[in-house]
């Protein structure tokens, strides 16, 4: 499954979602989630249409919704993944690149891929990869936490 759009599209796409967000949700609140299936030895990232990079599942959490309403809204619309256990808080973290978002942590091994996810205007691409053979251009933060979590670390405490 591959959907790609242009660098100036994904680029514009970005900013209006960011900007959006910003007037929507001053300060933000956001999940991310290591999906991790340790039979398979994999992790499960995604590919956005509007930045590039490989990251985490994740996403904002909305007003009036729980942090693991969205851990699971977001598992769902991004990789149709279904946690059958719930998933574990890892930790709290400030991405000072935004200045106004905080970022949840979160880690899930036991979780159920319902379908293939599909391509969509948000998700170019969506898949597991084994933990020994990660992907050519993961986003910075991705890496770390990825990282720090394979060497049995606590986060660090900015994104």
């Amino acid at each position: 499954m591959k959907m790609n759009l242009p660098p100036f599209i994904r680029r514009i796409w970005g900013t209006l979602l960011q900007t959006l967000f910003l007037f929507k949700r001053p300060m933000t609140v956001g999940v991310r989630i290591i999906v991790h299936d340790p039979e398979a030895g994999t992790v499960f990232l995604v590919r956005h249409t509007y930045v590039s990079g490989w990251h985490l599942p994740g996403g904002g959490v909305e007003r009036g919704e729980t942090a693991m309403e969205a851990v699971r809204k977001e598992l769902m619309e991004e990789g149709r993944l279904e946690p059958r256990t719930e998933p574990v808080l890892l930790g709290v973290l400030f991405n000072r690149g935004t200045r106004h978002n905080h970022v949840l942590l979160y880690l899930s091994e036991d979780c159920a891929q319902i379908s293939d996810p599909e391509p969509n205007w948000e998700i170019a691409e969506a898949r597991a990869f084994p933990l020994t053979e990660l992907p050519e251009g993961m986003a910075p933060a991705t890496a770390r936490r990825i990282a720090e979590w394979q060497a049995g670390q606590s986060p660090a405490s900015d994104w």
